[in-house]
């Protein structure tokens, strides 16, 4: 079981913290990876997209011109497909995209996701960024720096930490998320990870537990 140390806002040595090899020593499986990131991104997808056929189309009732004599194809609608503002064919309908996906599968990825960060040194565990009462975007920032240089960062917080959110919660560079909420493709999405002491406790506590469940 390997370690890391805390670090404070200054980026100073606090303590340490065990690494769970259940959790950031897992096997990185890319296949299962790759189908629980894509499930995920499915399950975004809206499923609205709609286009009318020539029986939804309004218009079209008469008969754009007479059956014999013009020299001309017949036709019967001016709403069928090959006029202009005629049906489509064959276009988008509503449909629903998800994906079902078991939670050992979600929970397997995740911990994959987690030990590839481990792994590259890019997974880090805070004190805290902000102190006092008063949230302060500048102070968070600067302590952010002293941890890390990275130029996207995924910040795991616990969901009570209000002012570290109200901090952070506007920069693009950062991407704020709750323990509870942590999932493959936000780990995959950003440079390196950072978890508040709080929130490396409910995720190792949570991912631990389920990955006995699957041994």
């Amino acid at each position: 079981m390997s370690t890391i140390d805390i670090l404070d806002a200054a980026g100073a040595k606090t303590g340490s913290v065990d690494l769970p090899e259940a959790v950031f020593g897992a096997k990185v499986n890319i296949p299962l990876i790759h189908q629980v990131v894509i499930a995920q991104l499915a399950a975004r997808r809206q499923g609205t997209h709609k286009t009318k056929t020539r029986g939804e189309v309004r218009g079209g009732g008469k008969k754009p011109y007479r059956q014999k004599g013009t020299g001309r194809a017949r036709q019967g609608s001016t709403r069928a497909p090959q006029f202009a503002g005629g049906g489509i064919v064959h276009g988008p309908q509503p449909r629903d995209y998800t994906q079902k996906t078991p939670k050992k599968m979600k929970a397997a990825a995740l911990r994959g996701a987690l030990s590839d960060r481990a792994a590259g040194g890019r997974v880090y565990v805070i004190d805290g960024l902000v102190t006092g009462e008063t949230p302060k975007t500048r102070a968070a920032l600067d302590a952010l720096r002293n941890i890390t240089k990275a130029r996207s960062v995924l910040l795991v917080v616990d969901e009570g930490d209000e002012l570290t959110w109200l901090s952070l919660r506007n920069v693009p560079e950062v991407h704020l998320l709750d323990a509870g909420q942590l999932n493959t493709y936000d780990v995959l999405c950003y440079d390196e990870v950072i978890f508040t002491r709080e929130a490396y406790d409910q995720v190792v506590a949570r991912l631990g537990n389920s990955g006995k469940e699957d041994a």
